[in-house]
């Protein structure tokens, strides 16, 4: 049964998804650090989502960074529409959790973004991050411009060469252009690390730093 142990490990067919649902996720539509929306337009902005495991601690990285606007915690990626973190949790939805990242370009660069999610992780883990284990623990960026696909995939191959020489192995990261849709997480969810500073955090890098942007 797909779910159960190793399967949790592997992408579920279309035909093996969760059903979902047609309704989105009653939403407080208010960040609890910065008081921005989750949910708008974000005319001027742009947006990029980040799977780099537990998305509790993924999103605390992204929404302390000077030019971030906004930050939420979702689910992209899979078959699913608007699943529940439990259908996301079972292996039967093929999501990954993701970070809905709105900057603004003019205070804050892609490369600075990069930067962060590479050394904020492992890429090489496949479906796990650390004791975390399971395809919703995945190494994403879905990319919503054809700009920032290729400065993540340039990203990836440089840091690729410095995990090597560091003694890591292949980069399973995905790179993924156009974005697939974002679903938005529960409530309980949002800014967790905000709302429970003791919280649990599974976040750990590899120690490799990642010159994005510097040619190196």
């Amino acid at each position: 049964m797909l779910g159960i142990g190793a399967y949790k490990q592997r992408m579920p067919r279309a035909d093996e998804a969760l059903p979902g649902r047609a309704g989105e996720m009653p939403l407080h539509n208010v960040h609890h650090v910065s008081g921005s929306p989750l949910r708008d337009v974000f005319a001027g902005f742009e947006r990029v989502q980040f799977g780099m495991g537990c998305f509790w601690g993924a999103e605390r990285k992204f929404w302390t960074l000077r030019g971030v606007q906004t930050t939420a915690a979702g689910y992209a990626g899979g078959f699913t529409p608007n699943p529940t973190y439990r259908e996301v949790c079972s292996g039967l939805t093929g999501h990954a959790e993701v970070v809905l990242v709105v900057y603004d370009p003019a205070a804050i660069t892609f490369d600075a973004l990069l930067q962060v999610f590479w050394e904020s992780h492992d890429p090489t883990q496949g479906m796990r991050q650390g004791n975390d284990a399971g395809t919703q623990y995945r190494s994403v960026i879905h990319c919503e411009t054809q700009a920032q696909y290729d400065r993540a995939i340039a990203s990836r191959d440089a840091y690729q060469r410095r995990l090597r020489e560091a003694g890591y192995g292949q980069v399973t990261t995905e790179v993924v252009y156009p974005a697939p849709p974002f679903y938005y997480a529960e409530d309980e969810h949002q800014q967790y690390l905000s709302k429970n500073p003791m919280g649990y955090c599974g976040l750990g890098g590899t120690g490799v730093s990642c010159a994005v942007g510097t040619g190196a």
